[in-house]
């Protein structure tokens, strides 16, 4: 009896691992929930970011981003809605190319992309497969790759991401992503000097690439702890200020 017991014990295990395992989109969900969740929906955050000023505001599905630097003698301000985009100079409208525009309007995006991770990680665009778990450093993390449809997934579509969300919290603490434009290349980014802000997580990230092109994406984080990646850059977010927005 006992033999019989175990023998479909065995049999079912497999199947009832498979039943518990977590899909993409809902660890997704719980970083996103940990990082900030509804509050998302309805505020307006502004930063500094490489001796730019970028805000982006958020309210009943509506939404605004922009970016504010100082050229010079000019004062540069670009609006990213909707609609398009428009540029003023010295407070002053002035016309811009389509295809300048859209530069400018990926770059804003670009940036307040990466500063709000783990958030639009549910969008109906994205394409998401759970590749399982991976050590880091000592710490358990779930791997998340990430794609693009082309309807809705912007310019940079094809564009591929591996995210690595801790087990415990959910804390998205390491990525890495494949490029395609000047050239393509790869990077990976270490989270590090995470705060929370009116309720919304930010960090900032060492930025790496791998010292060879031809290796995969999914090897990164291996690479890394290996030592192996080259440190480029070190991306910080400052002067945060987080306001939510009223009915």
């Amino acid at each position: 009896m006992k033999q019989i017991f175990l023998y479909l014990f065995l049999l079912t295990f497999p199947f009832y691992s498979c039943q518990n395992q977590q899909s993409a989109e809902q660890i997704v969900t719980q970083a996103i929930e940990y990082a900030g969740g509804d509050r998302f929906n309805q505020l307006h955050i502004s930063f500094s970011f490489r001796d730019k000023h970028y805000e982006v505001s958020r309210k009943k599905g509506e939404w605004k981003m922009s970016r504010t630097y100082q050229d010079s003698s000019l004062l540069v301000q670009d609006v990213y809605l909707p609609k398009g985009f428009q540029r003023k100079i010295n407070g002053a409208k002035v016309a811009v190319a389509d295809s300048m525009a859209f530069k400018y309007m990926e770059s804003i995006n670009s940036v307040i992309y990466f500063a709000l991770l783990p958030y639009k990680l549910n969008d109906p665009a994205v394409i998401k497969e759970n590749l399982g778990k991976e050590k880091i450093e000592g710490k358990a993390y779930y791997k998340i790759q990430v794609g693009f449809k082309e309807e809705g997934g912007g310019e940079d579509f094809q564009d591929e991401f591996i995210y690595w969300f801790d087990v415990e919290d959910y804390s998205l603490d390491y990525l890495a992503y494949s490029f395609q434009v000047n050239g393509g290349g790869m990077r990976f980014r270490r989270a590090y000097n995470e705060r929370f802000v009116q309720g919304i997580r930010f960090v900032d990230y060492v930025n790496y690439k791998p010292t060879k092109s031809d290796v995969p994406l999914v090897s990164l984080a291996r690479l890394h702890q290996e030592n192996k990646l080259e440190e480029l850059s070190n991306i910080k977010l400052e002067s945060i200020e987080v306001r939510t927005l009223s009915n």
